[in-house]
């Protein structure tokens, strides 16, 4: 979810020598799954023993992984153990099966945004990342991970013993204004885009943002474009994301879609109060739509501040006037447009402040992300929920930080006392489920006179 600023490559490459990955392969096994600590116990023993053959039997597909364009060079490349949450040698090492690799873009909130301009410069960096994963399954790791393009293709590589790469489209921002969205949908769709979100963090030509709890509405919604949008990837079996878009866009997204629709990494509202979450009412809609809500691993969608920090927080936003699609806490991460260097050593020094006296909570686990999916469970039923991680986009939580500590999330659910088929569903069972039937309904679309 997070504003990653990428470099263009060229697209075109010499292929000029073989990369080499057996090495990585032999030394990273399928059987290296993140330990948890030593127990004494045999019901413990028994237990780990129990989880690590579901573990391995279950596909574990995580829908959203972030990426960044550097990595797809011969001399840098996700074949590596790079310090990413998410390489090949970590969903090795964690038996993570399956990952939605993401085409992300952050809303631009510069002067021609939602100009020609704007928009051009949101869909070559679109592309690139398109075709930076198609390198990665083509020419840098062919042997290891192969691309899907359907619900049976990823049981069909999954069933060859390689990992799965898909696309999802985080913020269809890229696709323009009302000359280029409604075909671009359909090229998005070629270039194997199989979910996306209408807007991130900010309002884009076609959704408000769940961000407008705090700045207000754009749209109240839906845009008109948007709402033409919804019907296009529902003709050409693109999943709607609403994981980012607000309330109400969701909910006229309901009205509209003809197929399921997916949350690719929400909570649960009612467990942390934060507006990226999803709320009761939401949840109950999801379940009428067949949908699914994927239940992420980010430290603050599980575990939210204290209304006064939240107070705070929202003092120093408003005092250093930071742009909407930038968090108080963002500012941790580096520099900040439209902030000064002078400002921002002012503004982590406020901040510090505002720790010292109203501390964070402390940092979500495993735990917590099954609480939520607990929650989830019981209030719409095991065909409905999901699992996701955000990594590389802010996710990351204690015993889930990276691809290599998967097994960690099985192992909880095993704990619970969750089944080897109910497991199964949450893993991948139910994402795919929705991604058939989306299928099926673009079929009958086109099939339409």
């Amino acid at each position: 979810m997070r504003q990653v600023t990428h470099r263009k490559l060229p697209i075109a490459l010499v292929i000029s020598a073989l990369f080499v990955t057996s090495a990585i392969s032999a030394a990273i096994s399928s059987d290296s799954y993140a330990q948890p600590p030593a127990k004494t116990s045999s019901a413990e023993e028994a237990l780990v023993s129990k989880a690590k053959g579901i573990h391995k039997r279950v596909l574990t597909l995580d829908t959203h992984n972030d990426i960044d364009i550097n990595n797809f060079g011969f001399s840098r490349n996700y074949a590596q153990d790079l310090e990413n949450q998410v390489t090949l040698p970590k969903m090795i090492a964690g038996g993570l099966d399956a990952s939605f690799f993401i085409v992300y873009t952050g809303q631009s909130t510069e002067a021609d945004a939602f100009e020609p301009a704007g928009y051009k410069r949101a869909y070559d960096s679109a592309i690139n990342l398109f075709e930076g994963i198609h390198r990665m399954t083509t020419v840098l790791a062919p042997t290891q991970i192969e691309f899907a393009r359907s619900a049976d293709d990823v049981r069909r590589i999954y069933a060859k013993g390689k990992k799965v790469a898909l696309i999802g489209v985080e913020n269809a921002y890229p696709l323009g204004d009302e000359k280029f969205a409604l075909k671009r949908v359909k090229q998005f769709y070629e270039r194997g885009a199989r979910y996306m979100s209408l807007a991130h963090q900010g309002h884009s030509q076609l959704s408000d943002s769940n961000t407008g709890e705090a700045i207000g509405w754009k749209w109240n919604g839906l845009s008109p474009l948007g709402k033409q949008v919804i019907a296009e990837m529902n003709k050409w079996g693109i999943m709607v994301d609403v994981s980012h878009p607000s309330k109400e866009s969701m909910m006229q997204t309901l009205a509209i879609t003809k197929a399921p629709i997916i949350a690719s990494h929400s909570s649960v509202r009612a467990l942390c109060d934060v507006s990226r979450n999803m709320d009761d009412e939401q949840l109950l809609a999801l379940k009428a739509n067949n949908g699914v809500i994927q239940i992420v691993g980010f430290n603050a969608y599980l575990k939210t501040d204290s209304a006064e920090r939240r107070v705070a927080l929202k003092a120093l936003r408003d005092e250093f006037k930071l742009p909407d699609n930038v968090s108080v806490q963002g500012v941790r991460r580096g520099p900040v447009g439209g902030v000064s260097e002078e400002q921002r050593a002012t503004l982590l020094k406020r901040l510090s402040e505002v720790d010292a006296k109203f501390p964070p909570p402390t940092r979500a686990t495993v735990k917590d992300l099954v609480d939520h999916i607990d929650y989830a469970v019981k209030k719409i039923g095991i065909d409905h929920v999901g699992i996701s991680s955000d990594f590389d986009g802010g996710g990351g939580i204690d015993g889930w930080n990276h691809a290599g500590e998967t097994f960690n999330v099985t192992l909880e659910l095993v704990r619970r006392g969750y089944t080897e088929a109910q497991i199964g569903k949450m893993w991948s069972g139910n994402l795919l489920r929705v991604m058939a039937d989306v299928e099926k309904v673009a079929k009958e679309l086109q099939a339409q006179k």
